[in-house]
């Protein structure tokens, strides 16, 4: 796959995924590399800049999986490098550890989910304004507010799932 367009970028959301369609930038004579994006890291930026366009104006978010692309280290680390570090970052332990991690974009962030031996399972930049893994779904919010009317009471509470109180 030498050419941006034979390279499959899949991006999730409310949209339908679509790739990104265009034209491969180019690079100074001799920065040519084997292998890896060559000048796709533009082409990624790019598309989040789309992304986060769509998010501002129409709340789509969005998730471009990076293990789905033929990344090398250097197109790894020039894109964390352009993405840079924001401000916040959170750490879950759940079935693994996973890194959510927002970049100097507000609405950009890299995530990592790993398994328990550590291994990495999932590399994602979600497009959002927090990561849809962090909201709490309405059906453990109805069971958490039973749970406290419970407690207040001194009657028995229902079973919260995944170990909340």
């Amino acid at each position: 796959m030498s050419r941006l367009s034979s390279i499959p970028v899949r991006v999730e959301g409310t949209l339908p995924a679509v790739g990104v369609t265009s034209p491969e930038p180019r690079s100074a004579p001799g920065s040519e590399r084997n292998g890896g994006l060559g000048g796709g890291v533009a082409a990624i930026l790019m598309e989040l800049a789309t992304c986060l366009d769509r998010l501002a104006q129409h709340e789509e978010s969005a998730v471009i999986d990076l293990r789905s692309l033929p990344m090398s280290p250097s197109d790894r680390l020039e894109l964390q490098q352009a993405l840079g570090d924001g401000e916040v970052q959170a750490t879950l332990n759940a079935e693994g550890a996973s890194t959510l991690r927002e970049t100097q974009f507000a609405g950009i962030w890299w995530i990592e989910h790993r398994d328990r031996d550590g291994e990495l399972v999932a590399e994602l930049l979600e497009v959002a304004r927090f990561p849809q893994i962090l909201g709490t779904v309405t059906d453990e919010i109805a069971l958490a507010a039973a749970a406290l009317r419970s407690q207040i009471n001194g009657t028995s509470a229902p079973a919260m799932p995944r170990g909340r109180p």
